[in-house]
Formats: C-alpha cells, structure tokens, sequence
C-alpha cells in the first residue's frame, strides 16, 4: 500500500535492511498462547523481545509499517499488522494515516517547488485511494445484508424428514460403494468451501466479540456468513452419516453401511480432511447411531477405535493437534497436492482463535496494543490459508456431490424413531421418549390428513365452479406440507390458510 509512494532507494537497498522474521522462526508450532510480552521497558514504543515487536502504540505500530531508508517491514509483519489493525482502526483511516507518514517523509527528503507538487499529486492520489476504499467497503458490505436476507435457513442440502422415506429410495452404498472415492468427493466439497473463507471473516471473530463485550448490538458487526455456511456443512454431513445409517431396515446392511462410513473417515484421515472425518465420527456417535448395540456387536471396530483416539478430546485434542502438526509437516514438502492437503476440524481452529483472544487482552497495562498475541492469532490464519489455496487434485464427480449435498436428512425426532423401530427401546428412559416421538408423529399425520382433505375439498370448489383459484392460494397447501416435513423443530399442528 505505502511502497509505491516511497523513495526508490529504498527498494533497491531492500535485501539488506533489518526484516520482521516469518512465523516458524518466531513462535513456532505452539498453540499454547502464552503470549506475555516482556514489561520490562515500559517507556520503549514498541517494545521489542528477541528483535520482534511485541507491543506498541498504535501509531507505533502504524510506522513500522511504512519504508524508510534503512528499514523495510517484512511481509508477515504487514499481513500481521493489516489484519489485526481492524480491531483499533477503520481501513480507510489507516490509509490516510500511510499516507500521512509518506507525504512527511518525502517532504524530509526533499524541498522545492517541484517537491511540494509531486506532494500535491501523492495526496490527490491518496485521497482517490481512500474513497475507492470506502467505496469498496459500502458496498461488501450492502452485499452482506442482501446475501443475508436471501440466505438458506439452517441448513444447505435437501428436505429434512420427519417421517421415514419409502425403502426404495436409494441410499449412500448405491451411488459409491469405495470409500476412497467417496472420501476424495468429500475433500472436493471442503476445499470449495474452505475458499470462499477470507483472513477477515476469520478476524471478525475477535470483531465480533469486543463488540460483544462493549455492549453493541449485533448488527454492529459484520455477518459472518462464510463461517456459520462451512459449520453447517459439517452439522449436515454428520446427520447424512446418521440417516444413511437409522434409515436401513436389515441389521446386516446396517452393519454394512457403519462399516462404510468408518472406512471412509479412515481415507479421510489419510488424505488430510480432518474436518469430514470429524463430522463422520460425530455423526457415528449420535446417540440414535450410538444406541444400536446389535448392530455395534456385529460390527468390526478396531478401525473405529483408531479413530476415536485420534480425535480423543482429552489435552485439548493433544492426539488430533500431533496428526495435524504431521499433515503439516508433510505438506510443507510434499511434491503432490494429493500431498499438500490439509483440512483442519473448523470448529476446533475457530475456537484455538477464540480463547487466544478472550485469555490475552487487546492492550496491556500501559495502554500499548498486546502485538504478541496478534503474532499468534495471525500465524494460525495464515496456516490456515496456505492450506485452502491447495488446488483439489482429485476427478469431481457429479452424481455423488449432488447425493451429498441435496440427499434428505432425518430430524433429530426421525433418527430416534428409525432406530427404535430397528432395535426396541431397552429401560424405562426410552420407552418413555419412544411413546412420545409416536404420539408426536401421530399428531403430524393427522395434521397432514386435515391438509389432504381440506385440499380435496379445494378442488371439488374448483371443479364444480370452473373457477381458478390465484398461485398464492394453490401454493397454500404445498407451502404447509412442506413446513410441516422441513422443519426439524416443528411439533405443533399447522393450521391452513
């Protein structure tokens, strides 16, 4: 942003003066977060440990970042300083202040007429710069608000059922029956999702929470769309796993299907797709899924078993952090973007970004901006997008990403009514929920009985008076249907209208 506005001699000496170093050599792989820059030089702004900056004034900070003649910030500091420079100040004020320092410096270095007109022409540029920024920002974020009013409730894939669906339809094992195949459609599906991310959905994170924390309104921040879209991929996924599995009649099919899913999250955990086989465990340990001990009994889990270890969530994950820090590791030096991938779980990264920022404040006591603990957040989020810019070296195929993405799913009431009616109820807690959910799904079908027959009595109307009715009203009918089956949470009896 500032370069072009500096002396070209400071490109030229560029190699030799002093650089902020890159993340590996600075923090290293921890995630610890101990971030406690040294106090010991309260009066020094910024405050440097082992010659990086660890704390500083704003304005300190703002300085760093422009060129001077013996000094040139490295990228990691920009990319550091940039992303976390929203917490404090807008973008468009940060530029005029760049662009402040570099009119001050070049007036240093030069005097004249000529001088102060190629000033003249830096400021018009600058002023340009800025309400092409402001400009930009409207209208990200007008996009923002209209994506948000025309988004997609809940979740992204197709009806969710309340009712079990007629055995005919066609299951998981019909449309790929090899779990690599089926683990690679999957990758496919996370790497497209993951690059729709941006580093400033990732910082509104901690945006959103000072905002919380100062008492704003929610509106105040803006919409993290892209994030809440992936964890709701991953809630999808799990509950297809739990479906595809409640929904099989035959025990051993049912055991069949299990088996599948758990070779799957195995090609998953090879590949590097953490986050699918995370979602596929989960879905697994849905206590519909968990409760079916008959068919767990037939099923072989030592596979499973090595799964769950590597997801065991006792220190903090400590076995899923070691497979991720190897999955790094090998990416760094792969050859192959077979070898480079690299998925984290999403919502494990969300939260190491979310205690880094409630456990070590913005600003220390003397008012000077916390910059180590920027250093951390920002060295996690630029792993995070050197991971989603890996290109999915694997043949997309169609049929079986439409199966994942539009297949319906049960409700969490229509999974607990599949697996009781695969295996009984077995103490007195089930009996109790198995009456229920049956005295509930009896309510519903007679809900949608009085919606066939009103229907019914809408067309004789029809037929007898050679009349048409309007499309609000003959969409009526199908709209409340469709809530009655769509919604997950629904357990009142719709009326018409």
């Amino acid at each position: 942003m500032a370069e072009p506005l500096c002396n070209a001699a400071v490109k030229k000496c560029k190699e030799t003066m002093p650089q902020t170093p890159i993340f590996s050599s600075m923090l290293g792989s921890s995630c610890s977060g101990q971030v406690q820059p040294d106090m010991g030089e309260r009066c020094v702004d910024p405050v440097y440990q082992d010659g990086n900056i660890v704390s500083g004034s704003l304005e300190a900070l703002i300085e760093r970042l422009v060129p001077t003649m013996d000094y040139y910030p490295d990228r990691t500091y920009i990319f550091t300083f940039l992303l976390s420079s929203r917490v404090f100040i807008h973008p468009h004020e940060l530029l005029a202040k760049v662009g402040q320092i570099c009119i001050k410096q070049k007036q240093q270095l030069e005097t004249g007429t000529e001088a102060e007109k190629e000033n003249g022409t830096v400021k018009k540029i600058i002023s340009q710069m800025t309400q092409n920024l402001l400009m930009a920002l409207s209208a990200r974020s007008q996009y923002q608000e209209i994506r948000e009013k025309f988004r997609q409730p809940v979740t992204d894939k197709g009806t969710i059922l309340k009712n079990k669906p007629q055995s005919t339809q066609k299951d998981i094992l019909s449309v790929c029956c090899d779990p690599l195949i089926l683990a690679q459609q999957l990758t496919h599906i996370e790497l497209e999702r993951v690059s729709n991310i941006y580093p400033e959905d990732l910082m509104q994170i901690v945006s959103h929470m000072d905002s919380l924390d100062n008492h704003k309104c929610r509106g105040d921040v803006t919409k993290t769309y892209n994030l809440e879209a992936y964890d709701n991929w991953f809630n999808c996924l799990s509950m297809l796993v739990a479906t595809e599995i409640c929904r099989v009649v035959k025990k051993k099919q049912r055991t069949r299907m299990v088996e599948f899913f758990i070779d799957v999250a195995r090609e998953c955990f090879n590949i590097g797709n953490f986050n699918s086989m995370m979602a596929i465990i989960s879905g697994m340990n849905l206590s519909p899924v968990a409760r079916l001990k008959k068919t767990w009994s037939k099923v072989k889990t030592a596979k499973f078993d090595v799964l769950e270890h590597h997801m065991d969530p006792s220190s903090n994950f400590c076995n899923y952090r070691t497979a991720l820090q190897g999955a790094a590791q090998r990416s760094q030096t792969a050859n192959s973007n077979r070898e480079k991938i690299v998925i984290p779980v999403f919502n494990l990264f969300i939260k190491d970004i979310y205690f880094l920022h409630k456990i070590h404040t913005n600003r220390l006591p003397n008012g000077q901006i916390n910059f180590k603990k920027f250093w951390e957040i920002s060295r996690q989020i630029h792993d995070f997008l050197t991971w989603k810019q890996v290109e999915c070296p694997f043949e997309k195929d169609k049929k079986i990403q439409s199966y994942l993405l539009t297949a319906p799913i049960y409700s969490e009431e229509a999974l607990f009514i599949a697996s009781f009616e695969s295996e009984g109820p077995e103490n007195h807690m089930e009996k109790d929920s198995w009456k229920t959910l049956r005295y509930e799904a009896s309510l519903a079908r007679g809900a949608f009985a009085d919606i066939h027959r009103h229907d019914c009595y809408i067309g004789t109307f029809v037929h007898s008076t050679q009349s048409s009715l309007s499309p609000e009203h003959t969409g009526t009918k199908l709209a409340a249907s469709s809530l009655l089956f769509a919604n997950p949470t629904n357990s009142t009896i719709l009326t018409y209208v």
